[in-house]
């Protein structure tokens, strides 16, 4: 069974990413084992600190490895990524060895998928931009910028991601697509 890691950009209690993460990943149930990254411990990249390696960023790094596939759920900030996603794609494009960019990172060739919850953009510009950054630190990126799910005023005032049947059949979709491209 093959295992797909979900990062989530947003650590919010509560995240709709998260709540969007958590239907994709029943979506996923008897297909697939998911676990979900947990990275808010990582420090602020910094080239001084980078090797030895801290620990924290072993940690990733080791379940990133482990994956066969990785699913990034993000929201929209300012029409972009949040800094801690940036920052642990920063971390994970570095090399393994010091300046030994020859032998890759550990995203280098991995298979990778987006999907974003967000106000009525859908996280298109958010999507987008992690779609450029997945590309220039060579991930294999799965169905372009992926499923954008459109939140509504009521998801803002309940606190709960409410995904209509177009977007559980959208996430269906992009499901079956990356299954069937590991």
């Amino acid at each position: 069974m093959k295992k797909i890691l979900m990062i989530v950009g947003s650590l919010r209690k509560g995240s709709f990413n998260m709540q969007a993460a958590q239907e994709v990943s029943e979506l996923l149930s008897g297909r697939a084992q998911v676990s979900f990254l947990n990275y808010g411990d990582i420090p602020f990249m910094n080239q001084d600190i980078e090797f030895p390696t801290p620990d924290a960023v072993q940690k990733v790094r080791d379940k990133i490895a482990d994956a066969d596939g990785i699913w990034i759920f993000t929201p929209e900030y300012n029409s972009s990524i949040p800094g801690l996603l940036k920052n642990l794609l920063d971390w994970v494009s570095r090399p393994l060895k010091p300046n030994d960019w020859a032998a890759g990172s550990i995203v280098k060739g991995k298979a990778v998928t987006i999907s974003g919850a967000a106000g009525k953009s859908g996280a298109k510009n958010a999507r987008a931009y992690l779609a450029g950054q997945l590309k220039t630190i060579r991930m294999n990126l799965i169905g372009s910028e992926g499923t954008g799910i459109v939140l509504d005023g009521a998801a803002f005032s309940s606190g709960k991601a409410t995904l209509n049947d177009e977007a559980k059949a959208a996430l269906q979709a992009q499901a079956d697509e990356f299954l069937s491209s590991l």
